[in-house]
């Protein structure tokens, strides 16, 4: 799915990174424990938090993921924005709750990060 679909999907604003829309990704996480982040994610998939703090973003940095879809209308600060920008990092808003984003998601054919036989 390209992340363009994910915006389009999730009726998300782009707030840092849209040079990055017309990529793939085939994985998501819905998480607001970066614990669980670090542990099950995928490199270049897409996490879908409600944290908005400096930890989300040195977390996904770390995970090598590259996109943020921050949820329920949550914005990061500008010093937050400026640190995606510094790294690279494609930052979108949706209004959706994090369980709807995730299940619209992984309904249009994304994936989830834990393998079935993890589960």
């Amino acid at each position: 799915m390209k992340l363009r679909e994910v915006k389009e999907l999730l009726n998300a604003r782009v707030l840092t990174g849209e040079e990055h829309l017309d990529e793939d990704v085939y994985v998501a996480c819905g998480c607001d424990l970066m614990s669980d982040v670090l542990r099950y994610a995928k490199e270049d998939g897409i996490l879908l938090t409600g944290l908005v703090n400096k930890q989300v973003f040195n977390t996904v940095d770390m995970a090598n993921m590259h996109s943020i879809v921050f949820v329920r209308s949550k914005v990061p600060g500008e010093e937050l924005l400026e640190m995606a920008e510094d790294i690279d990092m494609l930052i979108m808003t949706t209004d959706y709750p994090l369980f709807e984003s995730c299940g619209i998601l992984y309904h249009n054919g994304l994936k989830g990060a834990i393998p079935k036989n993890e589960l």
